[in-house]
């Protein structure tokens, strides 16, 4: 009798490993480690009102002093800011929403990304993941503002999956559109870039994407770059969203 109950046991134990694990099982506890480490990229000035103006999303990365998000995303501030207009970083908690003034910039035009040094106690990093090791059909999510301030300072998460692994780069209808970026991001080549099927808003670039259960970065949303190359014959762009691998963004860290 003992020999039957310890088999019945073994073989219900094989049955739960067995078993399909639900893709989004630890989701909510992802996202809630993730949205630590989310910030809101914009200018800061006392004199106006509002006095924060939102440009887009980035996240904490490094050793917890540093911001990745878009080139173009703080290539939208202007050049010309007036001493009391600062590039900075936002972030809700606890009712109320916290500024970091952005000492200094590191900016991959290639691929469309930027690293902000931020002044203050370190913040909480995510962790990158390895890129490289996507899969077509992977469950992912990003977590960003899609809507700007307008909702005020609070992320939101968006989950599906990487729909396809595909070069940027695409060749252009016509030489009237060979403009000097254009022509510079022809030069670097074609790369691999997540087309998602997600939805996602302009706001949400910079957010990062990541593995729904690690909670690893794989990728950079993007919403201006890559649709510009690949979707510029579409006046009215659909859902498919974009995202620079993380790879870039762990090059221009190592710098």
């Amino acid at each position: 009798m003992k020999k039957v109950l310890v088999l019945r046991r073994f073989l219900a134990v094989c049955v739960a490993l067995s078993a399909p694990v639900t893709a989004f099982a630890d989701l909510p506890d992802t996202v809630a480690q993730i949205k630590r480490s989310v910030v809101a990229v914009g200018t800061f000035m006392p004199t106006r009102s509002p006095q924060f103006r939102f440009l887009g999303t980035g996240f904490v990365v490094g050793d917890g002093r540093q911001v990745a998000t878009n080139a173009h995303v703080i290539a939208a501030a202007p050049d010309s800011r007036a001493l009391d207009e600062r590039l900075v970083i936002a972030q809700s908690g606890s009712g109320r929403v916290s500024v970091r003034m952005v000492e200094r910039d590191e900016r991959d035009p290639d691929h469309d990304l930027a690293v902000l040094w931020i002044g203050g106690a370190p913040m909480t990093p995510l962790r990158l993941g390895d890129s490289e090791a996507a899969r077509d059909g992977q469950d992912v999510a990003l977590t960003g503002f899609p809507l700007g301030a307008s909702m005020g300072i609070v992320p939101v998460t968006h989950r599906g999956i990487i729909a396809a692994i595909t070069p940027a780069g695409q060749p252009l209808p016509s030489a009237s559109q060979l403009d000097p970026g254009a022509v510079r991001r022809l030069s670097v080549g074609r790369y691999p870039v997540f087309q998602l099927d997600i939805v996602s808003y302009p706001g949400n670039s910079g957010s990062p994407l990541y593995d729904v259960n690690s909670g690893e970065v794989l990728g950079i949303l993007n919403m201006v770059f890559v649709k510009g190359m690949k979707e510029n014959a579409i006046s009215s762009p659909s859902g498919i969203s974009y995202a620079i691998p993380v790879s870039h963004l762990k090059a221009l860290l190592a710098r």
